[in-house]
């Protein structure tokens, strides 16, 4: 491996995180006590989801190219109306009465939505590597979900630290960051 592709994988691997990146920070302004240990976890579905989608899609485009380029288009819109979901179910769970609110909780279906919307447009790096062979394209997706644990445990340590002065107002900033993201997904989408 020459420096050139580590770089190259490093690189790609800190843009790829950015979505992941935002939603971690909007857990962590809506779920304030988050424990190291769920910290982690959260991460870490995250760094899974940035890894294998890229090989995902080098095995679709490598046993199915033809098949599968028309789904390219949609991937983005896929990912945004996840994110549109989440978003604003955290906004109205905040908007609700104080006594009538439940505690914002990051269960297991939530996080695996959020780890699949985060990382969808990954799937379109497997794309680009269909011609890589399989240890470099193992290599580059490792390298993706490594940067992206690490962006997202940062980005979990400040929305913590900032959702316990404003909780209220965090889940709402977090539904709305989602929102944005979702966003910004689709304007990326468009030609």
């Amino acid at each position: 491996m020459t420096e050139t592709f580590l770089l190259h994988g490093f690189l790609l691997g800190a843009g790829l995180s950015v979505d992941a990146f935002t939603v971690s920070l909007a857990n962590g302004l809506s779920n304030p006590r988050l424990s190291r240990r769920h910290m982690c976890a959260v991460a870490g579905v995250y760094a899974v989801f940035q890894a294998l989608m890229p090989m995902t899609g080098r095995g679709a485009i490598r046993f199915a190219a033809a098949r599968f380029l028309w789904l390219q288009r949609w991937i983005p819109w896929a990912g945004a109306v996840l994110l549109f979901v989440i978003g604003a179910n955290m906004i109205l769970e905040a908007s609700r009465p104080s006594d009538d609110r439940l505690p914002t909780r990051l269960d297991c279906a939530t996080l695996l939505l959020q780890g699949l919307a985060t990382s969808v447009d990954a799937l379109s790096v497997g794309f680009t590597i269909a011609d890589c062979a399989l240890c470099p394209a193992l290599v580059l997706s490792g390298i993706i979900a490594a940067v992206t644990f690490a962006d997202c445990l940062a980005a979990l340590a400040i929305g913590k630290r900032f959702g316990l002065l404003f909780a209220r107002q965090a889940s709402v900033c977090g539904g709305c960051i989602l929102l944005a993201v979702g966003v910004e997904t689709l304007l990326r989408a468009l030609p």
